[in-house]
């Protein structure tokens, strides 16, 4: 069957997105070390806890207790290679012209409803797209302010006294801690929703981000 070579991810997208995978799971297994230290966040309902933000048996299971100083080392250490990168792939993605593929227009809200029942499969049809269909252009719109979100609380709490005004832009540094706080919670499910839609999708999506382009097989006319 004959086939066609599809580019799909410029190298300079590739790099970072690699660069970045690694850099964020470490950011989030070393802020796991350091909120072991002063693990606060539970949800309660009428004074009993529903879920606790982590039970003693998940920092066991990962040999994640009373590492705070390890912790602190490597996610100060990593920060600044996901800021540099974060701001390297910012300014890459709209001097390259990326961003028309990447940011959400007025139809991408209405749009990722029906690519999320296609991905059910309620929806025989997916919608037509370009890059990337509706539903990724907003999750991936939405990570990278995510990022900023995280450097920008990141930074108030710590140095709380240094950058006061960011501190108090945030609410405060209770208020910034919960912030960054659910921001990885959200890195995490992106993380988990990612994937398995990489797994879904298959090997020809997932070597796409490593070599650039897809194969797409083409039926063959029999006149």
């Amino acid at each position: 069957m004959p086939a066609k070579i599809i580019h799909k991810h410029k190298l300079a997208t590739r790099w970072m997105h690699w660069i970045n995978f690694p850099a964020l799971t470490i950011m989030i297994w070393s802020g796991m070390l350091i909120y072991w230290a002063n693990d606060v966040y539970e949800i309660k309902i009428g004074g009993y806890t529903i879920i606790k933000f982590f039970p003693d048996w998940f920092y066991k299971f990962f040999h994640i207790p009373y590492k705070l100083a390890e912790g602190m080392g490597f996610h100060f250490a990593f920060m600044w290679l996901f800021m540099i990168n974060g701001l390297f792939y910012i300014i890459y993605t709209f001097a390259s012209g990326e961003w028309k593929y990447l940011l959400p227009d007025k139809k991408s809200f209405k749009e990722s409803w029906l690519v999320v029942l296609h991905d059910l499969g309620i929806r025989k049809q997916a919608p037509e797209q370009l890059k990337y269909n509706a539903a990724q252009r907003i999750a991936y719109s939405a990570i990278i302010i995510m990022g900023i979100g995280s450097v920008i609380t990141g930074f108030a709490i710590y140095k709380p006294v240094q950058v006061s005004w960011l501190t108090a832009i945030c609410g405060g540094y209770e208020a910034a801690r919960a912030e960054h706080f659910i921001l990885t919670v959200g890195y995490v499910l992106f993380f988990l929703i990612h994937v398995i839609q990489v797994i879904k999708a298959g090997w020809n999506n997932f070597r796409a981000m490593i070599a650039g382009f897809e194969i797409i097989k083409e039926k063959e006319n029999h006149n």
